[in-house]
């Protein structure tokens, strides 16, 4: 889940949790009636409102009725900012609790589950989980948790990391594009249905996928499902149900 993204020319990108980043409220002269939590909230409302690429301290600070100065009082850069906004969304997660006696395989599904939403809640997480190092306390905490269900399923300690990148990395992909996806729907002002139908419809018309799409409307028809979202979470669960077998003869084996 910690990833080091690497910043310009190659150097490290730091982050907001590490030492020298402590928020300055405790300095005089900040403005009055603001926080880094009220900022990070505002700041979550507009990532979900407007998107990433329209993000900015100045757009921030309108929504807030202060000046961009203000904000500065409480971080140093939009990163710092983007980062805090980061692990307040990983702080939605419904983590589990620590519990020898469960089963890591209703763990992991719930778990994953809860993952796949956040990113569909949040399509601008995703960029941001692969540009930022992920040592807040919110994601930290799901970092855990991930690693201390992976290795309950009784697998050697040299392939845990497999195992953990199998599990999150086909959820951070699907919850991606799923997140894509119901964000061109409420751009275009169509419920994901009709989005879907009309999409399907307009590509059948370009002779070099019309082959394609029809070989891939009879496997969707094969799986069944009579909405998107219906679709959607049959192939996920199946998918996840692979991953989990997967483990289990891989346990087998070794």
């Amino acid at each position: 889940m910690v990833k080091a993204a690497q910043g310009a020319k190659g150097a490290a990108r730091t982050s907001v949790w590490l030492e020298g980043k402590a928020p300055r409220g405790g300095r005089g002269g900040q403005p009055s009636g603001l926080d880094r939590e009220r900022i990070t909230e505002a700041t979550v409302r507009l990532l979900d409102a407007e998107g990433l690429a329209k993000f900015s301290m100045r757009r921030l600070a309108a929504e807030l009725n202060v000046t961009a100065m203000s904000v500065y009082w409480y971080v140093d850069t939009k990163d710092d900012l983007l980062e805090l906004a980061l692990d307040a969304a990983f702080g939605e997660l419904r983590l589990p609790e620590p519990d020898e006696e469960a089963d890591w395989r209703e763990q992991l599904r719930r778990l994953a589950a809860e993952y796949r939403a956040l990113l569909v809640r949040h399509p601008w997480l995703s960029p941001l989980a692969g540009m930022f190092l992920n040592i807040g306390p919110n994601s930290l905490a799901f970092s855990g948790t991930v690693q201390r269900i992976i290795r309950r399923t009784g697998l050697p300690e040299q392939r845990l990391t497999g195992a953990i990148s199998a599990v999150l990395q086909f959820v951070y992909g699907y919850g991606t594009i799923e997140g894509h996806f119901v964000a061109r729907c409420a751009e275009a002002g169509m419920p994901p249905d009709d989005y879907f139908r009309h999409a399907m419809s307009a590509a059948t018309r370009a002779p070099d996928a019309a082959e394609v799409l029809r070989e891939s409307a009879i496997l969707m028809a094969a799986r069944g499902g009579d909405t998107v979202a219906e679709m959607l979470d049959r192939d996920f669960a199946f998918a996840l149900d692979l991953l989990v077998a997967g483990i289990e003869a891989m346990v087998s084996r070794d």
